[in-house]
């Protein structure tokens, strides 16, 4: 009987770690897709946090939707392309929690022409967003952390298209590699800290980003077809991931990126 306790509270001990109970961060891009799923697993595994996007109307909508699961639940319009949005984000959340334990930089856009055809502003927007502005968010969370001493983990979405050029859309492809290597060195730098910085690489999930695809059933079957799974991701299928990244459960894991891809990159 003693034996099946330890063992029960060994059990308890491990799932803890993977709690965000008294957890505070931000999940930005929460709004809908990747971040909205993310966003109602941290908090339904315990954390509190900022969701933050440009549409204020969904990310109220969605705060109000999450706090059924947990809380609480920060809306924060916020566009990461302006650094002022990025100083502001920080800024309103420390005011609202005291602290950030982690980050989740997933919002991001897209834009599609063929390389011979991409214009510049088109570039420049999504460079903007899907890169620097990820960075630089990482950079004002880790100087919080760093100035309170506190450990933290820093989450980005990258994208298979990180590692495989894709089709129509070099310049996610470009921002999505480029914060694939600055995961890499961030994680360097900030390891002295104790800040964790990895990445979640998904395959083909199914967003609004990927909604033009999807209506393409040529170009949908044609990705289909080589998914050892048989099927497009739902944003749900990131959450688990997500967690494990941001929980304690993965304190030795830094400057890595964890694919999602229902076996893509193995076919």
């Amino acid at each position: 009987m003693e034996e099946r306790k330890v063992f029960k509270k060994e059990a308890e001990m491990a799932l803890e770690k993977f709690s965000l109970k008294g957890k505070s961060g931000i999940v930005t891009g929460g709004g809908s897709g990747i971040g909205k799923a993310i966003a109602k697993g941290v908090v339904q595994a315990g954390a509190e946090i900022v969701i933050a996007g440009r549409n204020r109307e969904r990310l109220e909508k969605v705060a109000k939707e999450l706090r059924s699961f947990g809380g609480p639940v920060v809306p924060i319009q916020a566009d990461v392309s302006k650094m002022e949005d990025i100083k502001n984000l920080v800024k309103q959340t420390v005011k609202k929690f005291g602290k950030i334990d982690f980050l989740f930089n997933n919002a991001g856009i897209v834009r599609r022409a063929s390389s011979e055809d991409f214009k510049e502003k088109d570039w420049d927007e999504t460079i903007t967003t899907n890169l620097k502005g990820p960075f630089f968010l990482a950079q004002a969370v880790a100087r919080v952390m760093i100035s309170q001493k506190r450990k933290g983990k820093i989450i980005n979405t990258s994208s298979l298209l990180a590692v495989q050029g894709g089709k129509r859309s070099p310049a996610y492809a470009a921002s999505k590699g480029g914060l694939t290597q600055a995961t890499q060195a961030m994680a360097n730098d900030w390891a002295r800290y104790n800040i964790l910085v990895n990445a979640i690489r998904p395959g083909w999930v199914k967003t609004e980003l990927t909604e033009p695809l999807k209506q393409d059933k040529e170009r949908y079957d044609e990705i289909t077809s080589r998914i050892p799974l048989g099927r497009w991701a739902d944003p749900e299928d990131l959450v688990g991931a997500a967690i494990f990244l941001a929980s304690d459960a993965s304190d030795y894991i830094t400057g890595q990126t964890i694919s999602v891809d229902g076996g893509w990159l193995s076919a």
